[in-house]
Order: C-alpha cells, then sequence, then structure tokens
C-alpha cells in the first residue's frame, strides 16, 4: 500500500482543488517556493498568477484575501508562523469572519487560512511555538487540527469549499509523519465529525493533533491496566459533541490532552462541557501548557513545558482511582 506524508497530503489537497476549481488560489510568504513544503510546485502547475507571492506584510495580504473571497475568488493564505495570527486577528476574527452576518448573508467569505509548523518546533523559542488554534475557536471561527495525513487532506478540502473562513493548522511534530492509504480512499472529511481512534470502555481520551499518536501509544501500553478510548476532535471548533457525549457518558472518565495554554484552553471547554452534561463518575482531568505559557529557547525549558505521555499516563491512572 502506498504511503503519504503529511506534507504531501496537504499539497496534493491544494493541487486538487486547484485542478477542480480555478477560483482557489494560493497567497503567501515565498508560496511559489513552496518553503514550507505544503505549496512546492504548485507554481510550476497553475502559474504565478494563483499562487502569488506576497510582501511581508501579513495584515495587508490578510485583507486582500477577504476582498478577494467577497469577489468570487476562494484564497488560500499560508502563514509560515502560527504567531503571525496576532497580527492578523483583526482582519480574520473582526472582517472575514463577521462579513457575512453584518450583510444579512448577502456575502460570503470562502477563505482558508493555513498555519504549518504550529507548536513547538525544539528550540524555536517564544515567538514560533505558539499553537493558537483556542482563540480561533474562542471566536467561532471553524478551526482544524488534522492528525493524520489522510484527515490533512480530507479537512483541507472541506475547508476550501466552505462559503465561511476556516482555519487549518498542521502541527509540527506531524510534519514528518506518513500514513499508508490507497489514493482512492483519500476524501473530503466533514468539519465537526470527530474519529474515534480506539475503542475503550474505562476512560475517554480526547487528543488533538500530534498527540492522537501519543494518546494512542499510551492507550497500547495501558491496555493492561485500563480499556481506554481515544476520540480525535478533527476540528476544534464545532465539537463533535454528539460522539464525544455518547463516549465520556460510557466510560464516566475523562482525560483531555491539548497543546494550548491552560486557561481558556480548548481542554478546559472540553473538560467544563463534560462536567455539565456528560455524567462523568470522577471529576475530569486535563493536560495543557502552564497558563500564560511563552516556550522558552533552552530545549529541556521547552520540553518541560508541554503535554507528553508520561502526564498522559499519570492522568489517566488518576481518574482510574
Amino acid at each position: 500500500m502506498p504511503s503519504l506524508s503529511y506534507v504531501a497530503a496537504v499539497n496534493r489537497a491544494l493541487r486538487d482543488e486547484m485542478a477542480r476549481d480555478e477560483r482557489v488560489c494560493v497567497l503567501g510568504e515565498d508560496v511559489s517556493q513552496g518553503i514550507t513544503g505544503l505549496t512546492k510546485g504548485l507554481a510550476d502547475v497553475y502559474g504565478t498568477g494563483r499562487v502569488v507571492d506576497m510582501p511581508l506584510s501579513e495584515q495587508a495580504f490578510t485583507s486582500l484575501a477577504t476582498g478577494a473571497a467577497i469577489a468570487g475568488q476562494r484564497p488560500v493564505v499560508e502563514f509560515q508562523i502560527p504567531s503571525l495570527l496576532y497580527l492578523v486577528f483583526e482582519q480574520i476574527a473582526n472582517q472575514a469572519h463577521k462579513f457575512s452576518l453584518m450583510t444579512g448573508g448577502q456575502a460570503s467569505v470562502p477563505v482558508t487560512y493555513l498555519f504549518p509548523g504550529s507548536g513547538s518546533r525544539s528550540g524555536m523559542a517564544g515567538q514560533h511555538s505558539d499553537h493558537p488554534y483556542s482563540l480561533l475557536a474562542h471566536v467561532g471561527i471553524k478551526t482544524a487540527v488534522p492528525a493524520t495525513p489522510s484527515d490533512a487532506y480530507g479537512l483541507l478540502l472541506s475547508a476550501i469549499r466552505e462559503p465561511d473562513p476556516v482555519a487549518v493548522f498542521a502541527p509540527t511534530l506531524l510534519m514528518g509523519a506518513s500514513e499508508e492509504i490507497d489514493d482512492g480512499d483519500l476524501e473530503a472529511v466533514p468539519l465537526g465529525s470527530a474519529r474515534v481512534c480506539r475503542e475503550g470502555t474505562d476512560v475517554t481520551v480526547v487528543a488533538v493533533g500530534h498527540l492522537v499518536p501519543i494518546a494512542l501509544q499510551v492507550a497500547a501500553a495501558l491496555a493492561g491496566e485500563a480499556s481506554i478510548e481515544v476520540i480525535d476532535p478533527r476540528t476544534v471548533y464545532p465539537v463533535d459533541w454528539e460522539t464525544l457525549g455518547k463516549s465520556i457518558t460510557r466510560t464516566g472518565r475523562l482525560v483531555v490532552i491539548d497543546d494550548s495554554n491552560r486557561m481558556c484552553g480548548f481542554g478546559s471547554e472540553i473538560a467544563a462541557t463534560a462536567v455539565e452534561e456528560f455524567g462523568l463518575t470522577v471529576p475530569p482531568v486535563r493536560l495543557s501548557r502552564p497558563d500564560g505559557a511563552v516556550i522558552p529557547y533552552a530545549l529541556n525549558l521547552d520540553h518541560a513545558l508541554l503535554p507528553d505521555a508520561g502526564g498522559l499516563v499519570g492522568a489517566i491512572r488518576a481518574v482510574l482511582r
């Protein structure tokens, strides 16, 4: 069976959508050169009229993408560093996101924001190591964090086809991942549809992005102690509460592992909703970065701030007790 890498999956999704729909275009810094690998070779096929290198002004080309989308195009904006979201938050959250509502549905803004290399980059320090998907989920922007190459392909297809703004985060620690999959099995994955990665009866573990394979490894290692169900929400907004609710209600125990800051993070929302609605047997446990975490340059400190397999083992054992 052929192997598909995470980077190749994103690249293929862009190629396929650009071939299918001539309105799809790619904007960003050095996208014609494919510096991150995600847009490599696209300019050779579709030209620099559809794969457009932008000047070093993220606020300018994010606003340009909003206008292009309103005018009928379907732009994909690549940001080389996820922390750039803080620069363009106004353009995304206050303009693109609200435009359809504020025009009474007379206009839509089908723009996709692609954030490659999200999360810790092992020594890239504070301004290159953020994982700010919770920020966009908080304001109600559809936000995906694919955990596998096939989901990276399928969720990006769905994002580009949406009539509303969608953000897609590609975690650094998955960029080198590969998956065995037949070409014919690649398809669009609906936004808001969670995936049960491993079935279990004793504990529900909800893991996001690159933490999904870690959760699966831990679940396998602890199989002699407990039957652990692992769920990948795929999208942090909207959340597939039906799938999560069925699992949490059945197991009665919940651990959330989430690589965003603890305060107002995605894990907090899952834990709070579970307490309010899903009849937990014991209080939930959430693993995340600390409150207000800024990743330092030193690798040992970088790794110390991130949720990991050891912490997940402890959390699972805590809810079992």
